[in-house]
Formats: structure tokens, C-alpha cells, sequence
């Protein structure tokens, strides 16, 4: 059993979570000596061979961020969460507290997935209005491209978006270390006066 599924941070040791394992050799990534999460991150995008598939590329970028929560004690967090009022929408990552949980979409490259990012965070805010919505790239381009539309107006559910090439990474990070994160309660859909 790999380190991953035993951590619980994957549910099954697929053939991505076992090509994540040995991206570094024989080192987990327990064992990895970084600066900076930026750094961390670079290390493990460079170790991924080439012509690796973009769905696989794409897996291997959500394990590199969970690990990377993990590592920076940020936790408890959720992947792949479905929140209560939420329909449709499966969080790449959740973190959760009850005056604002945090959603971080983790996209490889953006093209034109930012626009669902966009759709997911407004549905979370449509719910917990004081949510933060943030959307993690390695697209360093589009990254560009797309905060200016932030600025403009047109993208209006994301807080921010990440390019994990960048320092960008490093201040949120610092930012999400500063909150105290929970597992989310229990909620009963109806109360009251129950008639059977």
C-alpha cells in the first residue's frame, strides 16, 4: 500500500498515484527539502516524465498540490467535495471552516476551464457568501490572461487566480496557514416539528 492511500490523501492506488510515488525515487514526499511551495511544486512538475498525458499531467497536479497542503500542515482538508446546496459541482479541494470555506480548483492549463472554475466558485458563494474561491494553475500565460478579467469584471466567483510558477502560490499559502480549518458538521436538510 503507498503512502498516499495509507495518508488517505488517495483513495485508491491507482497507476497515477503510484507514478507520483516514485516521481522523486525512493524519497515520499515526506521526505522532499524545499524552500518554498513554489519550489515544491517545481520539483515535482519537472520530475514528470515527458509525454506524460494531460489527464494524467492534471491528476499528478492535484496530488502535487494535496501533498503540498499536507505538508504545510494545512489541514483537515477535502478532495474531489461536494458541498450540501452545491449540486453538480465536485471541489478539486475543499477546506473548510463556517465563516468561509476556502475552494481551490486545480487546473494544469486554463483554456477555457476557468470558465467552470468561475461557475463552481459562484455556486459556492451563491450558498457561503463569504467563501474564497481560488483557482491554481501551472498556465503561467493564461494565468495572465485571465486575472486581468478579474480586474475587468468578467470573471466575478473566483477571489483570485494562482500561478503556481510564481510566488502566488507561496502568499496564499502563507494566507491559508493563518486560518484554522475544520471538518464541516452534520446538517439535518429540514427542522422542525416532524408529523410521521
Amino acid at each position: 500500500m503507498g503512502i498516499l492511500k495509507q495518508l488517505g490523501i488517495a483513495k485508491n492506488n491507482t497507476q497515477t498515484v503510484r507514478l507520483f510515488e516514485g516521481l522523486m525515487g525512493q524519497a515520499t514526499f515526506q521526505n522532499i527539502v524545499y524552500q518554498t511551495p513554489s519550489d515544491y511544486i517545481r520539483q515535482y512538475w519537472q520530475a514528470i516524465p515527458h509525454g506524460t498525458n494531460a489527464t494524467t499531467r492534471g491528476s499528478l497536479f492535484e496530488l502535487i498540490v494535496y501533498t503540498l497542503l499536507y505538508r504545510e500542515n494545512i489541514k483537515p482538508f477535502y478532495t474531489q467535495a461536494k458541498v450540501a446546496f452545491v449540486p453538480n459541482v465536485h471541489f478539486d479541494a475543499l477546506l473548510y471552516n463556517q465563516s468561509s470555506p476556502v475552494s481551490l480548483s486545480v487546473k494544469t492549463s486554463l483554456r477555457e476551464r476557468y470558465k467552470q472554475a468561475d461557475l463552481e466558485a459562484i455556486a459556492l458563494k451563491y450558498v457561503h457568501r463569504r467563501s474564497k474561491c481560488y483557482l491554481l494553475t501551472m498556465d503561467s500565460h493564461e494565468a495572465r490572461v485571465q486575472k486581468s478579467k478579474i480586474l475587468n469584471g468578467e470573471i466575478i466567483g473566483l477571489d483570485k487566480i494562482i500561478d503556481c510558477n510564481t510566488n502566488d502560490i507561496d502568499n496564499l499559502i502563507a494566507n491559508l496557514k493563518t486560518q484554522q480549518f475544520t471538518q464541516s458538521q452534520q446538517i439535518n436538510v429540514v427542522e422542525g416539528n416532524l408529523i410521521n
